[in-house]
C-alpha cells in the first residue's frame, strides 16, 4: 500500500466515524436482532427512532484493530445479507467506498430465506459471504455443508461462545429485564429468570407472539426442560401478565408506568432511552439462565466462494474497530470485541453471566410455540 493510498482510507475512516457518532433524526424503521430485519421471521413493523443512543454524548474514538491494519479488500465480492440495509447499509458501503479495487456487490433479503436460496443454488451459487441476522441460520448454512472454515485470525477475535470453525458473530444482543426506577430499585430485582412469575411484586409485560421472546422461551426449553417451562408460562397467564405486540412497545409501556418490568433484547430499553433520555427505565439481568441468553449476529464464508480469502478479510472487517463501533452507536447493539464499549449504562460483554447453550439451536421455534399455546398463551 502506498503512502497515498494509506492517507485517503485514513481519512475516510475518520469521515466514516464522525458520520456514525452525528447520526440522529434520520432514525432506524423496524427493529434489530432476530425480529424487524428477517422478514418473514418476524419482522415487528415498529416505530422509526432515532439513532443516537443514551451515553453516546463524549464517546472516544474506538479501540481495537482499525481496517487500515487489515488486508485491502480487492476483488469481486457478492454478499448476501439477511441483515436490512437501513441497519447496515452505511456500514457496507464505507467498507466498499474504502477500497478502490472492490467490487462489492450486496443482496439483502430474509436470513432464512437466503440459507434456502444458497442451498437451492448449489454449486453455481455467486454467495461469497452469507450475513445472517441470528445464529440460527448461520448454523443452518453449516450443516448444509455450504461454509467453509474461517482463519483463526478472524475466528480468535470473539469469544468461543459466540463462533466456530465455520461462522463468528459479529454483534450480539442480551436478553435482559427492564424495569421501572421509580417503582423499584435494581437490588429489588431478582437475578433468576424463574423467580418472575410467582415473586415478583409489580406488574409484568412480554410480547409472546415476539421472535425475540419466542426465542427466550426456546432457551428456556433447552436450559430448565418442557415441565418448568410450561410452568414458568402458565404462571405468567395467571398472574395476568400484560401482552403487547412487541418489544419496543413493552419497554415503552414501563417508562410510561404501564408496567413494573418485562423480558426484552437490551437495545430496546436504549431506543426508549434515546428518546427521552429522563425516561425511568433501567436494565437488570440475570445470571446464567433463559434470562440471560446473548445471540449474535454473524457471517460465514460460502463453501463456494470464488475467492476465500478475499471473503473471510470481509469477515474480518465486520470485527474491525470502526465496524464494532458502528454497531455500538448505530444499531445499540454489543459490540463482541472487548475494546469496543457497548451504549448506555451496560455491563461490557465479558461481564455478562451467559449461559452455556448452543445458539444454533434457538431458531428450533415450533415446539416452542406448542407449548406456549398448551400453556395457554395467546399468540
Amino acid at each position: 500500500m502506498t503512502e497515498h493510498e494509506s492517507n485517503g482510507r485514513d481519512v475516510r475512516r475518520r469521515r466514516f466515524l464522525a458520520a456514525t457518532a452525528a447520526v440522529g433524526a434520520a432514525g432506524v424503521a423496524g427493529c434489530m436482532g432476530d425480529d424487524g430485519e428477517d422478514g418473514g421471521d418476524g419482522d415487528d413493523g415498529g416505530p422509526a427512532v432515532g439513532q443516537i443512543g443514551s451515553g453516546r454524548q463524549g464517546r472516544g474514538a474506538p479501540g481495537g484493530t482499525s481496517m487500515a491494519e487489515m488486508p485491502a479488500l480487492e476483488g469481486e465480492l457478492t454478499v448476501y445479507s439477511g441483515r436490512g440495509e437501513f441497519l447496515v447499509g452505511e456500514l457496507v458501503g464505507y467498507i466498499d467506498d474504502l477500497y478502490d479495487d472492490l467490487d462489492l456487490t450486496v443482496r439483502y433479503g430474509g436470513s432464512t430465506d437466503l440459507v434456502n436460496q444458497i442451498t437451492n443454488e448449489g454449486e453455481g451459487s455467486p454467495a461469497d459471504v452469507f450475513y445472517s441476522v441470528n445464529s440460527g441460520s448461520l448454523g443452518a448454512l453449516a450443516d448444509e455443508g455450504r461454509t467453509q472454515a474461517l482463519p483463526s485470525e478472524v475466528t480468535d477475535k470473539v469469544r468461543e461462545e459466540f463462533r466456530t470453525e465455520q461462522w463468528v458473530g459479529t454483534s450480539g444482543r442480551a436478553r435482559t429485564v427492564p424495569y421501572n426506577t421509580d417503582e423499584f430499585s435494581e437490588s429489588e430485582m431478582p437475578d433468576d429468570i424463574m423467580a418472575y412469575p410467582e415473586e415478583f411484586e409489580g406488574d409484568l409485560g412480554w410480547a409472546p407472539s415476539y421472535g425475540s421472546a419466542q426465542a427466550f422461551i426456546t432457551a428456556m426449553r433447552l436450559i430448565e426442560g418442557e415441565e418448568a417451562t410450561r410452568d414458568w408460562l402458565e404462571a405468567m397467564v395467571e398472574r395476568g401478565a400484560s401482552t403487547y405486540p412487541d418489544e419496543f412497545v413493552t419497554c415503552q409501556a414501563i417508562a410510561d408506568g404501564e408496567i413494573d418490568a418485562a423480558f426484552t433484547n437490551h437495545y430496546y430499553i436504549q431506543r426508549v432511552l434515546d428518546g427521552n433520555p429522563g425516561a425511568p427505565i433501567a436494565t437488570s439481568f440475570t445470571e446464567g439462565d433463559a434470562g440471560a441468553v446473548f445471540n449474535v449476529a454473524g457471517a460465514a464464508v460460502v463453501d463456494t466462494a470464488s475467492d476465500a480469502d478475499l471473503a473471510s478479510n470481509f469477515v474480518r472487517h465486520l470485527l474491525s474497530a470502526e465496524a464494532q463501533d458502528y454497531f455500538a452507536r448505530s444499531t445499540f447493539e454489543y459490540p463482541l470485541i472487548p475494546d469496543v464499549e457497548p451504549i448506555g449504562d451496560l455491563p461490557s460483554i465479558d461481564e455478562l453471566d451467559v449461559p452455556d447453550i448452543d445458539l444454533t439451536q434457538l431458531s428450533d421455534l415450533e415446539p416452542t410455540i406448542d407449548l406456549m399455546r398448551e400453556a395457554g398463551v395467546e399468540i
